[in-house]
């Protein structure tokens, strides 16, 4: 079975380089993007299994590129983590404008950062008929 593809979306080079390193010392593989316009071109080519997306990019708020993601057909079911030190103070306010499947505060803590991920890769539960 192939391990979960992780896109990895942080403009600071050395947040994203730790990212990597760690999901892939831990069997993940991952692409990175450095700007919303290359994650949203990125997800709709690699279709990755999670999508984890600092708030605060270069040409797009992060809940913009969230936003139309779930709004896109191919990417819509992606789920797409906040990857963040915003949350610490404004955690509501920032994740109910809807688009993310949950968040992970940064700094990122090494040792349970790739189990947090692989958590949000795990396929949605089948629908039950009532």
């Amino acid at each position: 079975m192939q391990q979960p593809l992780v896109l990895i979306v942080d403009d600071n080079d050395k947040n994203r380089s730790l990212a990597r390193d760690v999901l892939r010392a831990a069997g993940l593989r991952t692409i990175e993007a450095s700007s919303g316009r290359e994650a949203i071109a990125l997800a709709l080519d690699r279709l990755p299994d999670v999508i984890l997306l600092d708030l605060r990019l270069p040409d797009m708020d992060g809940r913009d590129v969230a936003r139309e993601l779930s709004d896109t057909a191919r990417t819509g079911r992606i789920p797409v983590v906040a990857l963040t030190a915003v949350l610490a103070d404004h955690r509501d306010a920032w994740l109910s404008v809807g688009g993310f499947a949950g968040y992970i505060e940064k700094p990122i803590d090494i040792r349970e950062f790739p189990g947090r991920v692989r958590r949000y890769c795990a396929p949605p539960a089948p629908e039950r008929s009532a």
